[in-house]
C-alpha cells in the first residue's frame, strides 16, 4: 500500500514503513499526482483534500491530525466512499492553555479579576467546554452559546447556555472555540461582523483561536482595539493592520503543545491501523499505539494564582506575539518550525 504524509505532522518517521511505501511531502505541495496511485493520506490543514487533488485517485482515507477539517471537502468524500478521520479534542489542553496566557496577560496588563469578569464562550465542544470548566473554577462567570448543542441536548440558561446576542451584551471577554461551518442556521463562516463587533461592550476582548473566517474581513479595522488572535482569514498571508492593532497575535500555534501533537498524531495513525488491518504495538500502559517517550496529557487542579504565576515559564505569549507582529511575512515558518510546549495543566 501507499501512503502520502504531511511530512509535518510529528512522531510519523517510520512508524508505516514495514507495510507500506511512505511518501513524505509539504503539506501544501501535495499534488493529484502525489497521491494517484495512493490508499491514505495523512495530513494537517494545509492540504486541502477535495475533487481537484483526489478525483481519479484511489485514496480511500484520509487522517487530518487536527481538529479543524475545514480544508477536506466533506460531502465529496462522502459521496466518493472515502473515510475522513480528524484528531478532534487532541489539542485541547494545549488551547486551554493558550486562551489561559491571554487571560493571565489581561489580569498582568489590564488589572483582570476573574470574579469582576464575564467569559463568553462560543463553541462548547472538547476545547470550550475545557476552557468554561476551567474559568468557572478560578471564580469567572461563564456564559456559553451553542445552539447546536443546545438543540440536540436540550440545554437552557439553567445549564449555563444563552443566546449569541446576550452573551456579546454582558461578556467582557469573548472567547471562539467554534468549527468553520458555511451552510445551515449555525454557519460561523463571518460569525463576527461589523455589527457584532460595535455591539460588544466598551473594553470587550475577542479572543479567537477557532478559525480565521470566522471573522469577516474588514469588521475589525477601525472598530476594536482589544482583539488577541491566533487564527487568521488568509493564512499565512494575514491582514497587517488587524495585527499591528490586535492585543496579541499568535502564528495558529494555539494548540501547539507537545502532547496535543503526540495525542493528534496517535489518533489517526490508529485510525488508519485499524482501516487496513496493520497491526502496529501498543505503547506502554495502553491498548493503542502512541509515540515512544511522548508525553500525555494529565488534567491538574491549578489555582488562578498558581496559572499566572507559573504561566511564563511554560508559554510567553507576549514574546510570541512580538515576534509575529515584527517579521509577519514569517508566519508559516514561525508555524512550521515552533517548538511545542509542555502542557502544565
Amino acid at each position: 500500500m501507499k501512503i502520502v504524509v504531511d511530512r509535518d505532522i510529528p512522531f510519523l518517521s517510520g512508524v508505516f514503513e514495514p507495510w507500506a511505501e511512505v511518501v513524505y511531502l509539504r503539506g501544501d505541495s501535495i499534488g493529484a499526482s502525489d497521491v494517484l496511485d495512493a490508499d491514505a493520506i495523512l495530513t494537517r490543514t494545509r492540504t486541502r483534500c477535495d475533487a481537484a487533488l483526489l478525483e481519479g485517485s484511489t485514496v480511500r482515507f484520509i487522517g487530518t491530525a487536527t481538529i479543524g477539517f475545514d480544508h477536506i471537502d466533506m460531502e465529496w468524500c462522502t459521496s466518493r466512499g472515502i473515510r475522513v478521520v480528524t484528531a478532534a479534542g487532541c489539542n485541547r489542553r494545549g488551547v486551554l492553555q493558550w486562551v489561559s496566557a491571554a487571560l493571565a496577560w489581561l489580569a498582568g496588563n489590564r488589572g483582570l479579576k476573574p470574579s469582576e469578569t464575564t467569559l463568553g464562550v462560543v463553541g462548547v465542544g472538547n476545547v470550550g467546554s475545557l476552557v468554561a470548566r476551567y474559568a468557572a473554577k478560578w471564580g469567572f462567570r461563564v456564559m456559553c452559546s451553542d445552539p447546536p448543542r443546545e438543540r440536540a441536548e436540550g440545554l437552557t440558561a439553567v445549564d449555563g447556555f444563552h443566546p449569541l446576542s446576550e452573551i456579546v451584551e454582558h461578556s467582557d471577554v469573548l472567547t471562539f472555540h467554534t468549527p468553520l461551518t458555511t451552510i445551515g442556521p449555525d454557519a460561523t463562516r463571518h460569525l463576527v461582523d461589523r455589527e457584532f463587533v460595535t455591539s460588544t461592550r466598551p473594553g470587550a476582548v475577542i479572543f479567537n483561536s477557532s478559525r480565521g473566517a470566522i471573522i469577516e474581513p474588514g469588521s475589525l479595522r477601525g472598530s476594536i482595539r482589544d482583539y488577541i488572535a491566533d487564527t487568521w482569514n488568509a493564512e499565512p498571508h494575514i491582514d497587517r493592520e488587524v495585527l499591528n492593532s490586535s492585543l496579541l497575535g499568535t502564528p495558529h500555534i494555539a494548540g501547539y503543545s507537545l502532547q496535543g501533537k503526540a495525542t493528534g498524531t496517535a489518533m489517526v495513525v490508529n485510525a488508519l491501523a485499524r482501516e487496513f488491518d496493520l497491526p502496529l504495538p501498543a505503547a506502554a500502559g495502553l491498548d493503542h499505539w502512541y509515540p515512544e517517550g511522548a508525553p500525555r496529557s494529565e488534567a491538574r487542579d491549578i489555582t488562578w494564582d498558581e496559572m499566572c504565576a507559573e504561566m511564563p515559564s511554560h508559554f510567553d505569549i507576549a514574546a510570541e506575539s512580538a515576534a509575529l507582529k515584527s517579521a509577519p511575512d514569517r508566519f508559516e515558518a514561525m508555524r512550521d518550525n515552533y517548538d511545542y510546549r509542555l502542557e502544565f495543566f
